[in-house]
């Protein structure tokens, strides 16, 4: 078990659990070289030779931080198409969701580099662009969202400051899922911790969790993570990514390495579940050659 009860009643309590090398060298170095690739052109100075701090268009600034983002499924090998679908990851959400069935439902690198943008965000939480509607008090029907680093990180490096829930209570004296007040600002950055880990490390926390980004200071410094969402199976009120949207894309190094497990979280159905007939087998044959579809094929019910 690479997570205890004391880091689920953690999250539960405080919102955010950090796990220190929660995945081991030889998991996520294969990661690390396709974000060398995929990133390979990124973080180099402009052509202009302009630097950040001319730029005047504050707005536009701060737009330039999401710039090195690529979304499931990537361009690279299969160790980073699955590693958002690793069985260790989807047991803690789980366990944190306290459910028996996940889904995946946002699955993203981000790169982030010294002097490219202006990453200094102001706290909030993250449900406005993950629902319509606000976090459930119940916490199967939230989310758990998981920030994997590929790269150590430091204060220097950008890293991630968060408040804890009993913190954020004894800051402004009241639960909030956001304070865009500046009174209420400078009272959670008193009380905000820094996210400083080695690579291979996950944060887990919620859409419902204060939380913000900050500016990486370090000479050619660089910052390589993966967001990753889970909720529990049923969560329709909940979304992020829509896989289907992105049917031309790589999908095919996803269903030819991933176990039945790992793609239900997907929302692929499981083997025995109604969908699977001999017509819908051979079709989605056809459409993913490379697919290992026997599990399915011998779960069919025998007359």
């Amino acid at each position: 078990m690479r997570f205890s009860d004391r880091h689920v009643a953690q999250w539960r309590e405080e919102g955010f659990v950090i796990l220190e090398r929660f995945f081991e060298k030889s998991e996520y170095e294969p990661v690390l070289q396709d974000f060398e690739v995929l990133y390979e052109a990124a973080g180099k100075p402009e052509p202009s030779g302009a630097a950040l701090k001319e730029v005047n268009d504050v707005r536009a600034n701060r737009m330039l931080q999401f710039k090195n983002i690529h979304v499931l499924p990537y361009e690279g090998s299969s160790a980073i198409n699955l590693i958002s679908l690793h069985p260790a990851l989807i047991e803690l959400a789980r366990a944190l969701l306290g459910v028996s069935d996940v889904r995946l439902y946002q699955s993203h690198t981000w790169a982030k580099f010294t002097g490219e943008a202006d990453y200094d965000q102001d706290f909030h939480c993250d449900y406005g662009n993950h629902t319509l509607l606000v976090p459930s008090d119940e916490p199967e029907l939230r989310t758990v969202d998981f920030i994997l680093y590929l790269t150590d990180v430091s204060k220097a490096h950008g890293a991630l400051r968060y408040v804890t829930r009993p913190d954020v209570l004894a800051a402004l004296g009241r639960p909030a899922l956001s304070d865009f007040t500046e009174q209420g600002q400078a009272a959670l950055r008193q009380r905000e911790r820094a996210v400083e880990v080695p690579a291979g490390s996950i944060l887990a926390h919620g859409i419902d969790t204060v939380h913000r980004g900050s500016n990486l200071t370090a000479p050619n410094g660089r910052r390589f993570s993966m967001t990753i969402g889970y909720k529990a199976a049923g969560s329709d009120h909940i979304g992020f990514h829509t896989w289907q949207a992105t049917r031309g894309r790589p999908w095919h190094i996803v269903f030819e390495h991933a176990s039945p497990e790992q793609l239900a979280c997907l929302g692929v159905p499981r083997p025995g579940d109604r969908y699977w007939t001999a017509r819908t087998l051979e079709l989605c044959q056809a459409r993913w050659p490379g697919w290992n579809l026997e599990p399915y094929r011998a779960a069919l019910p025998r007359f």
